[in-house]
């Protein structure tokens, strides 16, 4: 889990963080990391999933795409949240993302949506 920008709301990613380990997964939380840093975080840690809070950034989601793939692990679910206009899902279901969860999301929703994806 990261953050893509400095927006100041914290809240939602520290949110789903916990419910995932509370669902018993193994998050690493990075918080605010550029993208080059979260495709380095997500390489050595070997994770199933990148979760990114966007923070209105979808510039930094396609960085974060092409490192994944340029690192080698862009086979992995990579997942994003916070307020995400819905013209821009098309776009991003186009750059590999595959799970998007705006605020308001149930956490039930995350948790089984990661379940139901995760294949390792």
């Amino acid at each position: 889990m990261a953050k893509t920008s400095l927006d100041g709301h914290w809240r939602g990613v520290a949110v789903v963080t916990t419910a995932l380990r509370d669902a018993g997964m193994e998050v690493t939380y990075g918080g605010m990391l550029t993208a080059k840093q979260i495709a380095e975080a997500a390489m050595q840690e070997d994770v199933d999933v990148v979760g990114l809070n966007v923070g209105g950034r979808l510039v930094a989601v396609e960085e974060v795409t092409k490192l994944l793939k340029d690192k080698g692990v862009g086979d992995r679910l990579v997942v994003v949240g916070g307020t995400i206009p819905q013209e821009d899902f098309e776009h991003l279901h186009s750059i590999g993302i595959y799970g998007i969860f705006p605020p308001g999301s149930p956490l039930g929703s995350i948790v089984d949506f990661i379940r139901q994806h995760v294949k390792r």
